[in-house]
Parts: C-alpha cells; structure tokens; sequence
C-alpha cells in the first residue's frame, strides 16, 4: 500500500513538472510606484512550448490585496478603458501572449508594500494546464 502511494505522488510530481516545463516566463517586471500608490501593473510575456493551449487563470502576490489579470483597450473618443480577463487568457501552443503597457497587464491593487526600483515581488501565476509558477519579478523605472 505505501509503496502505491509513493508511485502515485511521484508520478504527479513528474507529471506537474512536464507540464511546467511548457511554460516559459519571459521578460517580467513591474513598474515602480510612489510610496501612496495604490495600484501597480506587471509585465511579462508567457510562451508555451506545449503541444496543448493553456490557460493563465490568475495571479497572486504577496505585494498586493488584491490581483487580477487586465486587458487595456482605447474606446470611443481615445479614452483608455481597463477590463478584468475573468475567465483567463489562453496562451495558444506553440505560441506566446504578450502583457505589455497599454494592453493585457498583471493588476497589483491594494500595494501592501512600496513598489521601488531595484526591489522585487513575489508572483505566484495559476495555470489551467501547467499548474502554479511563482516567479521573482525586478521593479523597474521604465522600460
């Protein structure tokens, strides 16, 4: 019987860390924000390596109350509108999606902390396929 379950819990691990592999965070950072914001954004690009499309369903941090994932959109008369990406956004296989300033972006709301050049945050990012990744993200000034 323990023998049983130690193949299970071992072949779900190896499992899980097939499908993390498929996923690659590239070129993440935050921008850096004064000390009495209360919002800050995250940019990143996810690549997917798979055979298969997955889904990022949201994020978390540690920095933030709350944190949702964003898409950016000019409507009529040239006004920006934000818009929450309630149900995920797919990274196709073989592909890449992009979150990049004035489109889809990592919302941080509720800072917990300042968000200073040269420090980082912690993002945990949920994934339909691949599971969670957490990764290190540098705050910047700009890009």
């Amino acid at each position: 019987m323990r023998l049983k379950i130690f193949a299970a819990v071992a072949l779900a691990l190896s499992t899980a860390g097939m499908a993390r592999a498929d996923i690659l965070v590239e070129d993440a950072y935050a921008r850096a924000a004064m000390p009495s914001a209360p919002t800050a954004a995250v940019y990143l690009e996810l690549r997917n390596d798979g055979a298969e499309d997955d889904v990022l369903l949201g994020a978390s941090s540690a920095s933030a109350a709350k944190t949702m994932l964003h898409g950016s959109s000019e409507g009529a008369g040239g006004v920006m509108t934000m818009t929450a990406h309630s149900g995920g956004v797919v990274i196709p296989a073989g592909g890449s999606h992009v979150f990049a300033p004035g489109g889809d972006h990592v919302m941080l709301m509720g800072l917990t902390q300042p968000l200073e050049t040269g420090a980082t945050l912690g993002l945990n990012l949920t994934f339909e396929r691949a599971g969670e990744i957490r990764i290190e993200v540098p705050v910047e000034l700009t890009r």
